[in-house]
């Protein structure tokens, strides 16, 4: 039995797991995640491992792996570190087995993984750092419209006209929805074409990676976005993607959980590697 932790720290919020992992059984134990808002993600690690712990009702002497991912490498009480494309590959598999894909759109970048059924990335592609594909985008865009975070997946599916953006980079498509508010656009409208620009992006990223058909795990802070899930399916059928789009309710754990489950993959096998040395 192994019991292991998983801390995801990405560029919006920090996500924490625990896991028992007894031979192929695999139970969630506990989960936290904190929104970083100009707070140490270090210190915010830390709470996040110390609140899995009581939600678990363990000691920290109970814990055999303490993995990090993301931007997780200078966390000091890791036992170990995993590439965040690995995580969230085994991480949405987890989440929803059978997935072909997974579409992890985070803060800062959006990335589409190419997955086997074990989760192995069998190819990927990433948006450039100052794409309009972002979480940090739409919350800024959100904030300019004066609208709350929760509502913009039930006014984007509202809309009767959408606005698309004309501009791949953030600072011009914020310009672009600023002369949209002056022409008088319905928010609604601003927000689906908001959402159609980057749903355009996401499923040419998911073409690239050779994905055919399938299903793909929509994971990080946007999985729970309502109106991107739908813009990401009906662009999947506008370029004739065979691929269906879902979400999780946990979608923005997928690379802790990754990050935990790997994490007791290789403590059993360092741990296997011991005994047959002493052997």
């Amino acid at each position: 039995m192994i019991y292991t932790i998983g801390i995801d720290i990405g560029s919006g919020a920090v996500k924490s797991t625990l896991f028992k992992v007894d031979g192929g059984k695999q139970e969630w134990l506990a989960k936290r995640c904190e929104r970083i808002r100009r707070r140490d993600p270090m210190q915010l690690a830390q709470e996040g491992y110390d609140g899995v712990l009581e939600d678990a009702g363990l000691k920290p002497d109970a814990i055999d792996y303490i993995a990090t991912t993301g931007e997780g490498e200078n966390v000091k009480f890791a036992t170990g570190h995993f590439y965040s494309m690995t995580t969230h590959a085994r991480g949405g598999v987890f989440l929803h087995p059978g997935a072909n894909a997974v579409v992890d759109i985070g803060a800062l970048n959006g990335r589409a993984i190419y997955v086997d059924e074990r989760g192995k990335v069998l190819s990927y592609k990433m948006t450039s750092q100052c794409a309009s594909g972002s979480g940090q985008f739409l919350e800024n865009i959100a904030r300019y419209l004066g609208v709350a975070v929760e509502e913009i997946g039930s006014l984007s599916q509202s809309s009767q006209n959408p606005e698309k953006c004309s501009s791949i980079c953030a600072v011009l498509a914020e310009t672009d929805v600023i002369n949209m508010v002056s022409r008088g656009i319905a928010t609604s409208d601003i927000l689906k074409g908001i959402h159609l620009s980057m749903a355009s992006r996401i499923v040419k990223l998911l073409k690239v990676t050779g994905i055919k058909e399938g299903t793909a795990l929509i994971t990080g802070g946007l999985a729970l976005d309502s109106g991107l899930i739908a813009a990401i399916q009906e662009e999947m059928v506008n370029e004739k993607v065979r691929v269906t789009a879902v979400s999780h309710p946990d979608s923005i754990y997928a690379g802790a959980i990754g990050a935990a489950l790997w994490g007791a993959f290789r403590h059993a096998k360092l741990r296997e590697l011991s005994e047959r040395a002493a052997a």
